[in-house]
């Protein structure tokens, strides 16, 4: 995915499966403490309102939403850790997990993911 979008414009959204099945709507946007690049967002699912977890960086954004290279299955098992709160590095190193995605070189602040939702100072 562009890494100089605005995160912010994610927000709202439509989000698609691998082979284009809708799966909800992003809900917030999650950056990376240490670079402040977009890394996972929380999409909107189904009718109960679940927020499943996705990762940015293998995801394309296109003109109809947010394309992620996943299953529908997939992203709907994802762990849900509520939304508005800041990701701990454990629950990123979860999300990673399930997603079997390569984790990313430490940093030298030691890696600690953040959140951004559209909101300041939360």
């Amino acid at each position: 995915m562009q890494t100089d979008i605005d995160p912010r414009s994610l927000i709202g959204r439509k989000a698609f499966d691998r082979n284009g099945n809708k799966i909800g709507t992003v809900d917030e946007v999650y950056l990376d403490d240490a670079t402040g690049i977009p890394e996972w967002a929380a999409v909107r699912t189904g009718l109960f309102s679940r927020d499943a977890f996705v990762p940015l960086a293998p995801s394309d954004l296109l003109a109809d939403g947010l394309h992620i290279p996943f299953e529908r299955a997939l992203i709907k098992d994802a762990p849900d850790f509520g939304v508005g709160r800041h990701l701990s590095p454990e629950q990123e190193l979860q999300l990673y997990r399930h997603y079997s995605l390569t984790l990313p070189p430490p940093t030298p602040q030691d890696t600690d993911f953040g959140r951004l939702a559209g909101q300041e100072g939360t």
